[in-house]
Parts: structure tokens; sequence; C-alpha cells
């Protein structure tokens, strides 16, 4: 099988590409504008400019890698086992990243291969021609693997002119996203018809490509099920845990929240806090998705007159939150603690139509969830938590005036501590009875390498 055997429409599309990028070149200003602006939180958004066009890589290089991108934070955490299950194999890896919570995320977790080598991590540049070019030439990975949603037109097309393999893995594409495509016509839909193959999440997915007239198509499964959290934050929760529950205690973790959310969640908390429904009252953990987010969102708990906390002021694991009505999870990296803490999570991005945050994390650690009607981005992983008496959604929208369903539902599952019960341990299986999509991956891809060559 060619590279673009997929389809007749897999050619890149010269018109629209010449448009394409015509825009790019004059918006690049833009471009760095916007990480300057982003500079004012931190600096380190400077670090590294000329990769972002392709140049200023130390030496030295190393070529023939597997390439893997992973754009952002949920990305390469998704994107963890399989690339420990090829250094295993031992093959290098050359990891990219749009974003840079994305790099942080990947230097913390592969530390130790990036200090021997194992792994280069570099920022994808952004999708020029001469500077998409430049990088392949640079690096000369084998086998290309975009995690999730990824499909940048000039590096896409431009894998497919050379031969170089260029796989879609973990992905998923909502109705949304699939409406989207199709009103570019034929020129969209060559953009995934351009990649070798994708490795998609579930059927929905898988129908959702079909739809746009992709062929080579396998249905994996969802690589999130296979990270293992981190064994050390997870007992740090536990400890949390065990001091608030031996306050009788229960604390509810609303994690990686968007902008608009906290609003509704404050309020929803104040509401229970003041319905005198508790002998004890119970503690909330707000962590929002973005750091940049952090101060803005203390400034939001301090006007909703709640006494807060920031997790920063702990040295190790929080304790000690008498008094407290909210704890503001302004950390990176710990959400496995925070779920650890948690009784129950109000899982972020899905109160407003953000399309939701990851809840195969939570469930991992046994925390139950209580989801907005927001979650097509995670359409199979909600279905089937809430089938598995892991999960519960919450009925209808909800705006920053209008908190009342979430905190009724807040109220009957912390008054229920059997139900919570129930649901932890519903939340556990659920999570281990979905694993495997690594090997299943490397299965596809083998065969699919096997095929092309």
């Amino acid at each position: 099988m060619s590279v673009n055997s997929n389809s007749e429409y897999g050619a890149r599309p010269l018109v629209w590409f010449a448009v394409y990028q015509l825009l790019w070149h004059l918006l690049l200003p833009l471009a760095f504008v916007r990480l300057a602006w982003r500079a004012r939180h931190s600096f380190a958004y400077l670090h590294h400019i000329p990769e972002r066009l392709g140049f200023g890589y130390d030496k030295p290089i190393t070529q023939g890698s597997i390439w893997i991108h992973a754009v952002s934070v949920g990305e390469t955490r998704a994107a963890q086992p399989l690339i420990e299950a090829y250094l295993a194999r031992g093959e290098t890896i050359l990891l990219t990243h749009m974003t840079l919570n994305g790099r942080r995320t990947g230097k913390q977790l592969f530390a130790k291969q990036i200090a021997s080598g194992q792994i280069r991590q570099v920022y994808l540049p952004y999708d020029l021609c001469w500077a998409v070019e430049h990088f392949l030439s640079i690096f000369k990975p084998k086998l290309g693997l975009f995690m999730e949603t990824e499909a940048w037109p000039t590096v896409v097309f431009r894998c497919a002119e050379i031969g170089l393999p260029l796989f879609l893995v973990n992905a998923r594409l909502s109705e949304r996203s699939a409406r989207r495509v199709s009103r570019f016509g034929k020129a969209g839909c060559s953009l995934f018809q351009a990649f070798a193959g994708i490795l998609a999440q579930t059927d929905f997915d898988a129908q959702r490509y079909r739809t746009l007239g992709v062929k080579n198509i396998s249905i994996v499964g969802n690589l999130k099920f296979d990270v293992a959290l981190d064994e050390q934050l997870v007992q740090q929760g536990k400890l949390w845990q065990q001091e608030l529950h031996a306050h009788q205690r229960l604390m509810v973790c609303a994690a990686s929240t968007r902008d608009g959310e906290e609003a509704i969640i404050l309020k929803a908390w104040k509401d229970l806090l003041l319905s005198n429904a508790f002998e004890t009252t119970p503690l909330l953990c707000l962590v929002p998705r973005h750091p940049e987010r952090f101060t803005e969102v203390a400034d939001a708990i301090h006007s909703a007159g709640l006494k807060f906390r920031r997790r920063s002021e702990w040295s190790g694991t929080p304790r000690d939150c008498s008094g407290l009505d909210v704890v503001l999870g302004d950390s990176m990296g710990e959400m496995p603690m925070y779920y650890s803490a948690a009784d129950l999570v109000v899982m972020g991005g899905s109160l407003l139509p953000f399309g939701g945050q990851n809840l195969i994390e939570a469930c991992a650690a046994g925390c139950p969830v209580l989801l907005g009607a927001h979650t097509y981005n995670f359409q199979q992983a909600s279905l089937d938590a809430i089938q598995a008496g892991a999960a519960k959604r919450i009925e209808g929208d909800l705006l920053p005036g209008e908190s009342i369903a979430l905190m009724e539902s807040l109220k009957a599952l912390l008054l229920n501590t059997t139900e919570l019960s129930k649901m932890s341990d519903a939340a556990k299986t659920y999570s281990t009875d979905h694993q495997g999509a690594t090997q299943r991956i490397l299965a596809a891809l083998d065969q699919n390498i096997f095929s092309l060559n």
C-alpha cells in the first residue's frame, strides 16, 4: 500500500494550500506577538524561539527516530505508555509539542530519558513550508505519530510526498469538528486522507473519519486508560484523604476547570454550604486547567466570600484544612494527588461547551465523576463510565447565575456515602476493563509499516 492510497483526494490541494501558506506568512508576526503576550506570565514562552521556525537545534542530532507529536499536556500524558513501549524496544524518540505546558509535562515525565539521549524534545515548527522542510531534513524520522486531533496540513502533506509514514494515533473526531472539516470540501477531507492511517479511539470516531473518505482506519481504544498514575502522588493524596476523613470531612475536586465554569462551581458550593445539610462541611479543591488563570481564580474565590488557601502554600502534602472552604490547586502535574484525596470529582470542561476533560484519570484513582452536558471530546468514555456506574451526569446547561442543578447533584451524592463507595469501586473496574490500547496500537502500526514496505 502506498502512503496516499487512501483516496484520490489524498494529494495536496494546490490552490487551497497556496492560500493557506500565504495566510501563515502574513500572520506569522502575530504568532510571536502572542508568545510575547504570554511571556507576561512566564518568560519561558520566549525560550527556543528558533525551533518554532525549524532551526536552532542543539547537537548532536539523532536521525531515524520514532517521531511522536503531542501538542500539549493531555496528549503528552496520553502518549506516555506508547513512548515507554517503544523505548523498551530500544527505539529513540523525537518528542514534539506546540505548547509550553506540553513541553514542561514531557520534561517532567521523561527527565531521565531526555538526559540520556533516548528522547529528544523540541517544538514542532509553525506550519510554514520552509520551516517544516528544514525540520524534516534535520531529524529524518522513520515513523511519525500524531496524537489525537493534530493535523497540520503542511506537515501531513509533506510527509505523504516524501514517503514518511505518518499516522494519527489515539485519534478522536467530534461531530462539531467533522462538520467543520467537511465545510472545506475535498480540501478538508484530503488532509485526513493523506495520513498513512488513522488509529481511532472509538466506533464513533472511526465512522466520522470514514465520512471524510478515510479508508485505512483501525479502532484501538483509548491510550489514556493505559497511563499509570504516579504512585508517590497517589500516596500523597491518600494521606490527605485520611486526614480529612479523620475530621469527618469529604472533599470534592473540581478538576481542569475552564473560564466561566469557576463562577458556576463557586456559587453552587456557597449555596451548598449555606444549606446546612452537613454536620461537618465538605471541602472543595478547585483546580483550573490553565496555570496562567490561577491568580484570576484566586480572586474569584475571594470575591465569593469563601475561605481558601493555595496548594502552593504547603511545602508537602496539604494538611490541616480546618476552617477552609476551598483549596486552590495551583500546581502542575499533581492531578493524581487531587483525585486520590477526593471523594467526588466535578469534571471541568463539561459544564460549559468546552467538550470535557479527561475523566479516565479520575476513574483510575477510584474517584466517582460528576459530568456536565458537554463531553463530546470524551463521548464514548463518558457514556461507558455512566453505564458502568462510575459517573453521573448533571442534566441541562449551566449558566453562572443558574447553578442549582450542580448544587443539588453534589448534595445528593455527598449525603449518600454508600452510593459514593459503589461508584468508586465501579470507577476502578471501568478503568481496568478498558486497558490495552497500547498493545493494539503497536500491533496495528507494525502491520501497517510492514504493508507499506
